[in-house]
């Protein structure tokens, strides 16, 4: 049987896409005059007014600034080592609690997860965690850039929903076979799980490459400081004076601008190539953890 929209239903699908590009265009075009601005010629960046649909005028000019800045090739190195390291130990600790609190044959998970979830409401404060690192001899080290956000609540709730709806099938016969938790855990539940971990992995890699606060606060020696920290010393402190010391001082505020455009598409676009490569499983990933069955 063919249904027919009606007239009503036409004009509500092309409000509801015209709404939609509408929005995409206000949401994607910030980025657009970032990346345009990054290469457009100074001088023509700022002369120019209204919309910017594409680069006023080309150049690399601030590109090359921005990767002769040292500070640049430290924080990168740093930002790698704290996303590989610091999202490695998020999915092994937050997968070792999402298991043993989604067995039924544990005791006491409901007060666990009270006290689990009590956290996400309450917290010590900003000054009690400051002396806990003092206490625990973390400043300035990229151990405190890693261990204060070892496991995420939030995420922890949407691992251990996703483990519970695991059949219980394939963990008896696992254990038929004589396998452990240990072994059940890695061989059976994370595989079977694959997509809430690339979620995970997503969620807790964006979350420490965007790590900015910790940074500032905890560490004091400039060669562990992460992207983000570089990046808020060019953007908000204005410190482009090394990136622009072969430039005359009437060019030296024109290229301060196209530098700061230049090092935001630099600190972005790498968490931004790694989403195509977990998008397929983003979707799944989220209802797999948000829905019990």
């Amino acid at each position: 049987m063919h249904n027919r929209s009606s007239l009503g239903e036409k004009i509500f699908d092309l409000v509801n896409i015209l709404f939609m590009l509408l929005l995409m265009a206000a949401t994607l075009y910030p980025f657009l005059y970032v990346v345009f601005s990054s290469f457009s010629a100074p001088e023509e960046l700022v002369s120019h007014r209204g919309l910017l649909l594409k680069p006023a005028g080309f150049s690399l000019a601030s590109y090359r600034m921005v990767f002769s800045n040292p500070m640049i090739a430290i924080g990168y190195y740093n930002t790698v080592i704290y996303v590989v390291a610091g999202t490695g130990l998020n999915l092994l600790l937050t997968s070792l609690a999402a298991y043993a609190l989604s067995r039924r044959n544990v005791r006491f998970t409901g007060p666990i997860m009270l006290g689990i979830v009590f956290t996400m409401f309450f917290t010590g404060g900003l000054i009690p965690t400051y002396l806990l690192i003092g206490n625990l001899h973390l400043f300035d080290s990229r151990w405190v850039m890693i261990l204060p956000s070892a496991i995420n609540t939030w995420n922890l709730l949407v691992m251990r929903t996703s483990f519970q709806g695991v059949p219980a099938e394939l963990e008896e016969s696992a254990r038929i076979d004589g396998a452990q938790d240990f072994t059940i855990l890695f061989r059976v539940f994370i595989p079977v799980c694959l997509p809430i971990m690339a979620v995970m992995t997503l969620f807790y890699g964006v979350q420490h490459w965007n790590s900015y606060l910790d940074a500032l606060i905890y560490i004091r020696d400039r060669a562990l400081y992460p992207l983000q920290l570089v990046m808020q010393e060019i953007l908000i402190a204005n410190s482009t004076e090394s990136m622009t010391t072969a430039v005359s001082d009437y060019d030296k505020g024109l290229v301060q601008e196209t530098i700061k455009y230049a090092t935001i598409v630099v600190a972005t676009v790498p968490i931004l190539l790694l989403y195509p490569f977990l998008q397929r499983y983003f979707v799944k990933g989220v209802m797999l953890g948000a829905i019990k069955e």
